[in-house]
């Protein structure tokens, strides 16, 4: 009896072992499956053939960034936390100066203006290899003239208004052909689109062996002004030459800035009288300042020349007798004019003054600045001044829109003259110019009491920065 008991005793635990390893197997989390990576995506493919750039129908303004909330003020902790050790004052950072003011950067767009250049999605390199600009968002066109070439021989130019000093007149840009097709696909105040096939508008192919090359000219013709001995112009001329390069599958495009003429050698005009023509170069250095109160606190020297202006860029002059104590004597200015060499009596010329006012027929008007005693000169009246608009000479053809004379180079440099006269002030003449009066009565005014001491007072030479690419 007693063995029967012991056997059914084991028989149970056995059973009871069983069930329990059964139920702790039945409750064991599985091992979770380990998950798969992602596949990397791919990248999307540039397409054959580049898409035509298209100017922003409106400009969208950009959004106002929001206001940051303000932070919540931490609570008070209950128990008092251990210090934490001050961490090691950062040191600041050496902050690059701002560049100067005049420094030209292709790739400063205002966000209006941008015209999206590429495919969406692409790359900063990307964006670079095809000549356009990246804020790390977008890619555009810079300022400036970029060229594409399409792999189904189109030429694609656009072209911005900033890419001279002066800006570039966008409706005056031509290609060597006349053809209707080869004007602007589209056009904004700051650019200019062309496409055209790279066979038309007057492209010359050269072919060489497992090379062939499209080439065009780019052209923006100039408002000029006609004279009695000589013609003007203040607007920028541009040229570029624009190439595309088909070698096997590659495809490169190529813009060549055309070159201008070399100017004349200076040389010296002296005269009887010692008189000075020198230009000033005062600048503002401070807020609010007037350029033209202080471009006479200073002059350019000798070493200083020649000196470079661009056009439409006041060019400040004055005229001083040397060398001359007395307080009654008037230097007074007959007629003014420029040149394109130094002899005064060479052709072209343009007036700036005739009988000492301004040169009515031009549109650009010289104006005298005067010279009194708030100038804090010795003597005041030993000077005359004026100030006139910088301009480049062209030559005749060129004026002649029907000869479309856009390819003559323009010349780059300029002399200032004027003739220099002693008057003896006195109480029924001042000998200031009447301007713009009749002319007997100018005359009766200026040189009733003229000595005979009369000089010719010439500038060194003044460069033209033109047109050319603004990238100074």
């Amino acid at each position: 009896m007693a063995m029967k008991l012991t056997c059914g005793c084991l028989l149970a635990v056995t059973l009871l072992m069983c069930l329990a390893e059964a139920q702790y197997f039945s409750q064991k989390p599985q091992q979770p499956q380990r998950p798969q990576l992602p596949q990397q995506p791919q990248r999307p493919q540039l397409p054959q053939q580049p898409q035509r750039p298209q100017l922003p129908q409106q400009p969208q303004r950009a959004q106002q960034p929001q206001r940051p909330q303000q932070p919540q003020r931490a609570q008070q902790p209950q128990r008092a936390q251990q210090p934490q050790r001050a961490q090691q004052p950062q040191v600041p950072q050496a902050q690059h100066p701002p560049p100067p003011p005049d420094t030209f950067h292709s790739c400063e767009v205002s966000q209006e203006y941008k015209i999206p250049c590429g495919v969406p999605g692409i790359s900063g390199s990307e964006c670079e290899a095809i000549s356009c600009c990246f804020d790390g968002v977008m890619c555009f066109y810079g300022r400036s003239v970029t060229l594409q070439c399409t792999k189904d021989a189109q030429f694609i130019v656009v072209a911005a208004r900033d890419v001279t000093v002066p800006h570039l007149d966008l409706e005056t840009i031509t290609f060597l052909g006349n053809d209707q097709n080869c004007g602007p696909v589209d056009t904004s105040s700051a650019f200019a689109i062309y496409q055209f096939p790279v066979t038309d508008c007057g492209t010359v192919i050269v072919e060489e062996p497992g090379v062939i090359t499209y080439e065009n000219r780019m052209v923006s013709s100039y408002e000029v002004a006609i004279g009695p001995k000589g013609v003007i112009t203040r607007d920028s001329s541009f040229e570029l030459i624009v190439q595309c390069k088909y070698t096997g599958v590659t495809v490169e495009a190529l813009v060549i800035e055309a070159s201008l003429l070399a100017p004349p050698p200076p040389v010296a005009a002296p005269g009887p009288l010692n008189v000075e023509l020198r230009l000033g170069n005062g600048e503002c250095h401070v807020k609010g300042c007037v350029e033209e109160e202080v471009a006479y606190n200073s002059f350019y020297e000798d070493a200083d020349y020649p000196v470079t202006k661009v056009l439409r860029e006041p060019v400040y002059v004055e005229v001083r007798i040397l060398e001359r104590t007395d307080p009654n004597i008037v230097l007074t200015l007959g007629r003014c004019w420029a040149t394109s060499n130094p002899f005064p009596h060479s052709l072209p010329q343009w007036d700036l003054l005739i009988d000492g006012c301004p040169y009515r027929d031009d549109n650009y008007l010289t104006r005298l600045v005067p010279v009194d005693a708030s100038s804090e000169l010795l003597y005041p009246t030993h000077h005359a001044r004026f100030v006139f608009k910088m301009f480049t000479f062209v030559s005749t053809e060129s004026a002649d829109p029907s000869k479309g004379g856009v390819n003559t180079p323009l010349k780059e440099k300029v002399y200032i003259h004027c003739d220099a006269a002693v008057c003896q002030a006195s109480q029924q003449n001042t000998c200031q110019p009447r301007c713009f009066r009749k002319r007997r009565d100018t005359v009766a005014s200026v040189k009733k009491e003229f000595q005979a001491e009369t000089a010719v007072a010439s500038s060194q030479e003044i460069i033209i920065i033109h047109p050319g690419w603004t990238s100074q």
